[in-house]
């Protein structure tokens, strides 16, 4: 994931930062409780796309 890129992107729910999970290559919102997927190098950041963190999850 680009470092960049990362730096500029939020969450489109909250509008909060957001943490690269490498191992799941997802985006992690904490505050939002969503993990947008990266498809082919491409974060999909589509609410319906995203799936919902568990508490232990959101902890992390």
């Amino acid at each position: 994931m680009d470092r960049k890129l990362l730096d500029i992107l939020v969450c489109p729910v909250t509008k909060g930062p957001l943490v690269y999970d490498k191992k799941n290559k997802e985006l992690i919102s904490r505050s939002a409780r969503l993990a947008y997927p990266i498809k082919d190098g491409i974060p999909v950041m589509l609410e319906e796309d995203a799936r919902q963190l568990t508490a232990e999850e959101v902890e992390r």
